[in-house]
């Protein structure tokens, strides 16, 4: 009896599965949740691209299915990004905004990483994100030169994030000066502390220094340098490539940026099934040229520029693809060696 009862629910779950296979987009998607998660805290620019996008995707997507944005929020995203690849639901209900250097950080071996960027399913990027350091007036630091002679204290947010690799980076292999304080959630605590006196300044997005309280624009804010071998339009600060001595710092940096073109990359968890992924990257196109979203995030001061999940993926494949000697050094290199 044991035994009959064990095959009957085994092919009642496997009708199940068959059935729910079977699908088309719009009959899964219709009548069901599909939560948007960004990895970072709110106030974020991961959060507030989650929002925007989620306030839209909907209508976009097969089914219509109702879009709930939620934080996940450790370790510098890594807690996101491990729940995507291990306990997230496989089924195309769940998607998540990772953080663009974590990728990076699988490449470099980070010992908090749980998951493969390559088996991740991208949807895409709304943006082309530019990474930058920066400090207040009342920094003893006026321009990028003054590093190597004075120390600038900045905020970090954990080993696993940017914000603290990339005074880490330029500390050990260009001789830069940082003092790194951690234990700040955000950028936007980050900027508060600025405020309060406790740090000068932090390395982060562009778009993140938009945050402060006009500082960028009545100079308060001071931009010196910027991560990618152009410098940004318009803004007087060098690019960091400026400072490179050798044609392996150079390559260094050229990995180590390569993860700003990913801009805030949306994953959908391995195993999904491929017509809901190519449902999920068709709606986030179109949400991205939605005239409503647009409106809303010129308000916002967000530069929309897509990248399509099937560029992230090219994106991932030619960053994993990094010489294993070059990722050793830029492994030891992201934690101070």
């Amino acid at each position: 009896m044991k035994n009959l009862i064990a095959c009957s629910l085994a092919g009642a779950l496997a009708l199940a599965a068959t059935t729910a296979n079977a699908q088309t987009p719009e009959q899964f998607y219709r009548g069901k949740q599909l939560k948007l998660v960004a990895s970072f805290a709110a106030g974020t620019d991961y959060d507030q691209w989650s929002r925007l996008i989620g306030r839209h995707m909907s209508k976009h997507v097969p089914g219509n299915p109702a879009i709930v944005v939620q934080n996940m929020v450790g370790a510098g995203g890594m807690q996101g990004a491990n729940h995507l690849a291990i306990q997230a639901e496989k089924d195309g209900t769940f998607i998540m905004m990772i953080g663009r250097n974590l990728p990076y950080q699988a490449l470099t071996k980070d010992p908090g990483v749980r998951f493969d960027p390559l088996a991740f399913n991208w949807i895409g990027s709304p943006e082309v994100a530019t990474r930058v350091c920066s400090v207040l007036d009342t920094a003893p630091i006026k321009k990028a030169e003054d590093l190597f002679e004075a120390t600038a204290i900045v905020g970090g947010n954990g080993a696993g994030s940017a914000v603290t690799q990339t005074p880490t980076l330029l500390g050990a292999m260009l001789g830069m000066k940082f003092k790194i304080i951690e234990g700040y959630p955000a950028p936007s605590d980050i900027i508060l502390a600025m405020e309060r006196g406790e740090v000068h300044g932090f390395c982060g997005s562009y778009l993140a220094m938009h945050q402060t309280p006009g500082w960028l624009e009545n100079g308060r804010l001071k931009i010196l340098f910027n991560l990618e071998q152009a410098p940004i339009p318009g803004v007087n600060a060098p690019s960091i490539f400026q400072f490179a001595k050798t044609d392996e710092q150079k390559k260094i940096l050229s990995i180590y940026s390569s993860s700003v073109e990913l801009g805030r990359p949306i994953a959908a968890p391995p195993g999904v099934p491929a017509d809901r992924v190519a449902a999920l990257r068709t709606a986030f196109e179109a949400t991205m040229k939605d005239p409503e979203l647009l409106a809303e995030a010129a308000k916002q001061k967000l530069d929309v520029q897509v990248v399509t999940g099937p560029q992230v993926e090219q994106l991932i494949r030619n960053l994993m693809s990094s010489p294993p000697e070059l990722i050793d050094k830029v492994n030891q290199l992201t934690r101070g060696k």
